[in-house]
């Protein structure tokens, strides 16, 4: 019992067919897709989300407001057209109730009302029914009107006013007219049969046909409408069932709404199809993008590896190096451990180990950093003459523009100075886990704690022929002090003989430890080598981010298609 059972299946039909329009133009914004005029061809558009037009007009005593408010089944409020006014007013929906008057007969007025959602009203007052004043106004209007409904009294449907303004209405608006029978009282319908007859005659003779008549009561409609739950024997008392039955089968038969929405379907139709296209080229796009990337970093890697293939022939060099530096280290390491300088030490802190281990490192890290600055310039020399050619593919393949390439000079020559500063502090620790100084310290203690026997020796003698020859003892401190002599001899030939034996074996251990040093410096080089490369690699983040926020987008954009598609071929079902 209201206004969505008149045809709740057309209105459901165009309001989702309007929804997917609205939808369709929101994703082909997004979707970059030009449709042209399919979907914003001038005043179609508002055709098609117009509501359904009705005229209401009628005798002075009929009471027209009564017929509109059983039709709406509410009050329309203030400003609601009386028996005495004489201005046209047009009824239709909006977010508040207020009156626009835009001349001095007519007013359109708006209503939060659900029923003017899909039905606008426009109501000619009685004291205007077959003036000039009607003429001209619904002249303009009945062509617009989808029905037009002439209400009489049923107490006297012979109003002289009425009648005319109907015989000059042309034959397309004759097809929209139906004449209506306000009863005031339901206790007088007991001619009605009668009355209905000689007004089905009367319009045969004024306009040489028979119109849809109906007789109701306003008051019963409006008052079964206000009742909850709804009163449902006395809304079919009043008579509306039927009107409104009749008002739901003219919305589904009316060729022109439902051509529109054909129409708007195909276009709507044409739009998606349009939609599909663009996001497949969109998707296509982000593909060949995502190859434009891997190809990217695979020519990076291209650098990379190049370097590293590069890499045995300089580790040769630094092999070299590091047997020279060996062989120089060994030669100090002869002088440290002289005789006059290992006795020195036998009395004071014997820091040999850490001084000859820090001689090493400090010479080999200044052999690995030319190296070091040598790879380091020409690996950022090639990223730089990648990046020369990669602006322009990058703008030709993608439309992007990468990093300032000003930002790029200052991130590899930053990356230049790790690459040296990593290779450097391999090469530190690289010696460290030789553990050079760990077996070199542990024979010098060795070696020293025998030249301190015999130096204790030697002193402990020296000190027994004083004594004796303190004492006069003819012969036993030269025995004393040649026993000295004779161990200090062997002290010395020891002294010369661990030497050579500590020297030999720390030259021959370092030489077999070159390989393993080689091989931890490779591991090293490659690891500084990726993060040079990687430096570089990141000044490609405008392309992983611009392909991120692209699939990202994507994703959704297809999945609002599939359900504009979906809901498109439920309407043309409808359709």
């Amino acid at each position: 019992m209201n206004h969505s059972e008149f045809s709740d299946r057309h209105f459901a039909t165009r309001e989702r067919l309007s929804e997917v329009i609205r939808g369709i133009a929101a994703l082909s914004e997004e979707t970059e897709t030009e449709l042209g005029h399919l979907l914003s061809e001038s005043g179609e558009r508002i055709d098609l989300d117009s509501p359904w037009l009705m005229v209401v007009a009628g005798e002075p005593i009929a009471d027209t407001p009564r017929f509109i408010h059983g039709l709406v089944g509410q009050d329309l409020g203030p400003g609601n057209a009386s028996q005495k006014s004489a201005r046209i007013r047009w009824y239709r929906h909006g977010l508040e109730t207020r009156n626009n008057t835009r001349s001095a007969n007519f007013e359109i007025c708006e209503r939060p009302i659900d029923f003017l959602r899909r039905f606008s009203l426009v109501e000619v007052p009685s004291a205007q029914v077959g003036s000039q004043i009607q003429l001209d106004a619904t002249t303009r209007l009945l062509p617009r009107a989808d029905l037009i409904f002439m209400v009489f009294p049923a107490s006297n449907p012979w109003g002289a006013a009425t009648w005319n303004a109907i015989a000059t209405f042309p034959p397309e608006t004759l097809e929209k007219t139906v004449l209506v029978l306000q009863q005031s009282n339901p206790c007088e319908s007991s001619d009605l049969k009668v009355i209905t007859g000689h007004v089905a005659d009367l319009a045969v003779k004024r306009i040489g046909r028979v119109l849809p008549l109906f007789t109701v009561s306003g008051k019963l409609a409006s008052e079964a409408k206000r009742t909850s739950p709804p009163a449902v024997e006395t809304y079919q008392a009043s008579g509306y069932f039927e009107l409104e039955h009749f008002i739901g089968q003219r919305i589904r038969e009316s060729k022109d709404r439902q051509q529109m929405l054909k129409t708007w379907y195909e276009r709507a139709e044409s739009a998606i199809r349009l939609i599909d296209d663009q996001i497949e080229s969109q998707s296509r796009a982000l593909s060949d993008h995502g190859r434009f990337l891997d190809t990217i970093e695979r020519e990076i890697d291209d650098i990379r590896e190049y370097f590293i293939a590069r890499l045995p022939l300089h580790l040769v060099g630094v092999a070299e190096v590091f047997q020279l530096e060996t062989i120089g280290i060994a030669k100090v390491l002869r002088r440290r451990l002289a005789v006059i300088p290992s006795v020195y030490r036998l009395f004071a802190a014997d820091r040999t180990g850490v001084s000859i281990e820090s001689l090493f490192i400090e010479r080999l890290q200044a052999a690995v950093e030319v190296v070091a600055e040598n790879d380091g310039a020409e690996v950022v020399l090639h990223c730089k003459r990648h990046r020369q050619t990669l602006d322009a593919r990058a703008r030709e393949t993608m439309g992007i523009d990468l990093k300032n390439a000003d930002q790029l000079d200052e991130v590899l020559d930053t990356s230049k100075i790790h690459f040296k500063q990593h290779l450097s502090g391999a090469a530190r620790h690289g010696v460290h886990d030789l553990r050079v100084r760990h077996e070199l310290e542990k024979q010098i203690r060795r070696r020293n704690s025998e030249l301190q026997s015999f130096v204790i020796a030697v002193l402990i003698s020296t000190s027994a022929g004083g004594i004796t020859g303190a004492l006069g003892v003819a012969w036993l401190p030269f025995a004393c002090c040649g026993i000295a002599g004779l161990l200090g001899l062997v002290c010395i030939v020891k002294a010369y003989g661990t030497r050579r034996a500590i020297e030999h074996e720390f030259q021959s251990r370092l030489l077999d430890a070159c390989d393993e040093f080689a091989t931890m410096l490779r591991s090293d080089y490659s690891e500084a080598l990726r993060r040079v490369c990687q430096d570089y690699a990141s000044s490609l983040s405008e392309v992983r981010g611009y392909l991120f926020r692209e699939k990202h987008a994507l994703a959704p954009r297809l999945k609002r298609w599939k359900e504009l598609f979906l809901t498109l071929k439920a309407v043309e079902q409808d359709l």
